[in-house]
């Protein structure tokens, strides 16, 4: 029996007609393998975030702007209704208007927060699922768990861990389920798998004490969220429905979530780790640039063998994701994923690379940066001159708006406002200007997007992706990306590979712009 046939006896037998279906897992990590992927199996779509909808009529997949052309590319049309999300657009909003109000949802309670499910229910009827019949766990050997050098994380796991006890009173517990959290209080990763440097474990604290539960002992972390009699502080945006459910009224929701402040302040030392991670991580982009412009024959496929040979060369212990390699019109997908061996590269050739590394510190590394081979034409230049105008304009926000706390949501809008005034040859920014960055390689806080949560103050040690875009269906796309950091009231960058300058059209930028550019080797 095929997927979608055993997901729609599943909802016959469930007495739903509606069914969620997600990408994630129990843990709702965004990076989730294909074969824990329950969305994959039912759409084809394997890009790494958008959910599924089941309904008597259709599919419906909801993808936003970074996955337009690619859920088209991989879809069967027939079966599966691609909703673009477009900027502003908000998914449960979409969602909600094709779900009938005298329907019942399903949803699997182990793969949804608890505060997505209680935005759903008090809109529909929602009918929580404990079991996905696709699903197909990977375990992950515990034994691979390391625990890291203070030199890399500036304090001890159980520095770390007296600090978030002080924070709890003696009834209390605070239960963390969000793998960044776990693997950063801890002190802990796990480099055995694809792109990914977290332990899979939960945790609770408590006063004086803290208790690790790792894959294995799921089994005793259910006893305990069922038996424990004190009060269990929680954050609903990470907690799945099927745990809030088990603690039923013990659970008190969190107003600030500690560890998710504490980990996303990157402290002296980690951010002297970053600072060695990512001048490595230059190192390895400018090899492959030497490679592209110097090597003939080449596909997508070698590029990408090759950027993951010079990473290794440079330390790495694995990749933070799974790298871009995308040229001329794959270059307009926003994460274009392929890296094919039929996509040969040649004079005029336009080639995007985002890529990013873990090294021993275990905080994942992120870069984009695009390049022509021979001589770029003048749409190429103009484009690239344009993106890399509004990476410098985001870049120097905080030294020319001096509004505090800092807001990714205004540095943002600062440039879909300069997209939106400026002749982009029918090119379109349709993603958000940046992501925090972690031990994930996306992580919240901060945030630069149109979205409430880009809204939370960017504070100093906080690390993040600038990253504007212009993109067209069968041309092609530029991405520039800097990762940087906030300190000292101003934006740092960690990336100082180099711009190419021979796609910079320096007539199209002002004096200022120049200044700015100064900062950076333009080669």
């Amino acid at each position: 029996m095929d997927n979608i046939n055993i997901i729609k006896e599943f909802m016959v037998n469930n007495n739903v007609n509606y069914l969620l279906v997600n990408s994630t897992n129990e843990f709702l990590v965004e990076y989730n393998t294909l074969k824990e992927n329950s969305r994959y199996k039912i759409t084809n779509f394997s890009g790494s975030t958008g959910e599924a909808l089941v309904t008597p009529e259709t599919i419906y997949l909801f993808v936003d702007g970074r996955y337009h052309i690619q859920a088209d590319q991989e879809v069967n049309h027939d079966i599966v209704t691609v909703i673009k999300l477009q900027t502003g657009q908000k998914y449960l909003d979409e969602l909600l208007k094709r779900i009938p109000e005298n329907e019942v949802l399903g949803m699997f309670s182990k793969k949804n927060s608890q505060k997505k499910f209680e935005e759903i229910s008090s809109k529909r009827e929602v009918k929580l699922l404990d079991t996905d019949p696709l699903d197909n766990e990977t375990i992950i050997n515990t034994s691979d768990n390391i625990v890291l050098d203070k030199k890399y994380t500036g304090l001890t796991a159980e520095e770390k861990i007296s600090k978030i006890s002080q924070t709890i009173n003696d009834d209390e517990a605070l239960y963390l389920t969000d793998l960044d959290e776990v693997s950063y209080l801890f002190n802990m990763r796990n480099f055995s798998q694809k792109f990914s440097a977290k332990i899979k474990a939960k945790a609770v604290i408590l006063k004086g004490n803290s208790i690790l539960f790792t894959q294995d002992k799921m089994h005793s972390l259910e006893e305990f969220l069922q038996s424990t009699k004190k009060k269990v502080l929680i954050d609903k945006t990470t907690i799945n429905a099927f745990d809030y459910k088990l603690l039923g009224q013990r659970a008190e929701e969190l107003t600030i979530n500690p560890v998710k402040i504490m980990k996303a302040q990157k402290n002296d030392i980690e951010l002297e780790h970053l600072k060695d991670a990512f001048k490595r991580t230059d190192k390895a982009v400018s090899a492959v640039r030497d490679y592209i412009y110097n090597t003939d024959n080449i596909s997508e496929y070698d590029i990408a063998q090759k950027l993951e040979q010079e990473f290794k060369a440079q330390g790495a212990v694995g990749l933070s994701f799974n790298s871009i390699v995308a040229k001329d019109k794959n270059s307009a997908l926003a994460h274009y994923s392929k890296s094919s061996k039929e996509e040969i590269i040649k004079d005029g050739s336009l080639v995007l690379i985002d890529c990013g590394g873990y090294f021993e510190g275990g905080l994942a590394t992120d870069i984009t940066r695009v390049f022509v081979k021979g001589t770029p034409n003048q749409l190429q230049k103009k484009i690239y001159t344009t993106v890399l105008k509004a990476f410098l304009k985001a870049y120097n926000y905080a030294k020319y708006n001096l509004e505090r706390p800092l807001l990714g949501y205004n540095v943002d809008k600062s440039i879909h406002e300069f997209f939106d005034n400026t002749d982009t040859e029918g090119f379109v920014f349709n993603h958000g200007l940046g992501h925090g960055i972690g031990i994930n390689v996306h992580e919240y806080p901060p945030n630069l997007s149109t979205g409430e949560i880009a809204k939370t103050p960017i504070l100093d040690g906080m690390c993040f992706s600038i990253e504007p875009g212009l993109y067209k269906q069968d041309f092609f796309g530029v991405r520039l990306e800097n990762s940087c950091y906030f300190k000292d009231n101003n934006i740092h960058s960690f990336v100082h590979m180099n711009y190419e300058k021979k796609l910079i059209d320096f007539d199209m930028l002002t004096d200022e712009e120049k200044h700015w550019l100064e900062e950076f080797e333009v080669k």
